[in-house]
């Protein structure tokens, strides 16, 4: 008889364990001559060697399998066990799975693009209308790359642009101040990565929010990082951010041209990075547009009618300006 310890690393063991320990009675009643008993991400089995020796071989896969799906069940704990492939093992060109199991994947062709860019290219600017799933691609290609271990750390950051409101009067401290420009990252981090790790992946910086202005002086190295709204930086502010780039680095510049909100006389970065950048080696620039539109079917025709909008109101402006 011998006693070891299996340790859950990276996963959530409640994933893991079922509800109700539901998982775990199962792992027991597959294996009836171990003593199994599991507290917090450690399982403790006392038995036979070779028993425990084709557990551990089993318990490894399992974890690899919630590592990579955020889900497990019983069927897959049988198929697991068996030696044969999983259902969700079927499902093919899948960036990352949330945390509730569902495969995130590219849903249109410029998104594909966008993931097909990721692999080719170390800086990739993804310009599109509200709603084309640019920011959320780009975040689950960054937790593909951590998880696969081609990335050390993921960095997002935003511009803080006062859209009505000066920073100095809202309450709180300065991370409070800061926070809600910064939600919707938090947002699309929080559908991806169990709830205790991502705390935890924060609190040792493997994964890092911050508005723009904190990147300066840095240079980011073994990571992706990703600018989001990169259509409200100044000119000044998007050539400090694309210089930050260090060795084994990826960047992910995503913006939306119909939503400036910078001041009317100030010049967008994005914009003249765009014209600037366009055509050199190892820049990939993605656009995409309506048909990309992964929201709510009222989205889409949203944009078409503020699209119909400008149009005519520019149309006016030339006639005004000619008469």
């Amino acid at each position: 008889m011998i006693e070891k310890h299996l340790i859950l690393e990276d996963i959530d063991p409640v994933v893991f364990y079922g509800v109700n320990n539901g998982h775990l009675q199962m792992l027991k009643s597959l294996f009836p001559k171990l003593r199994i008993v599991a507290r917090d991400n450690v399982m403790r089995i006392i038995g036979d060697e070779e028993e425990i020796s084709k557990i551990e071989e089993d318990v490894e896969n399992l974890r690899q399998h919630v590592l990579k799906y955020n889900s497990l069940d019983d069927e897959d704990i049988l198929d697991i066990i068996k030696g044969k492939n999983t259902k969700a093992d079927s499902i093919k060109d899948v960036v990352v799975y949330s945390i509730s199991g569902r495969p995130i994947k590219s849903r249109s062709e410029n998104q594909q693009k966008l993931v097909d860019a990721f692999e080719k290219d170390d800086m990739i600017f993804a310009v599109g209308p509200a709603g084309t799933g640019k920011t959320y691609l780009s975040i689950a290609l960054a937790v593909k790359a951590l998880k696969e271990k081609t990335a050390k750390k993921i960095i997002l950051s935003r511009p803080a642009v006062e859209a009505g409101e000066k920073l100095g009067f809202l309450p709180g401290d300065m991370k409070e101040k800061i926070d809600p420009y910064l939600q919707p990252l938090y947002d699309a981090l929080e559908d991806l990565i169990p709830a205790v790790k991502l705390q935890d992946m924060m609190d040792k910086h493997v994964i890092q929010i911050a508005p723009l202005a904190f990147m300066r002086g840095r240079t980011l190295s073994d990571a992706v990082v990703i600018l989001d709204e990169a259509q409200n930086t100044t000119p000044a502010q998007i050539r400090m951010f694309l210089t930050r780039m260090g060795w084994n680095t990826k960047m992910i510049i995503t913006g939306d041209m119909t939503q400036i909100d910078l001041p009317h006389e100030q010049k967008s970065g994005l914009k003249e990075a765009l014209k600037i950048l366009s055509g050199i080696e190892g820049i990939s620039i993605i656009e995409l547009n309506k048909k990309d539109i992964v929201r709510h079917k009222l989205v889409t025709r949203i944009v078409n009618a503020y699209e119909a909008y400008d149009k005519k109101r520019n149309s006016e402006k030339e006639l005004e300006f000619k008469d």
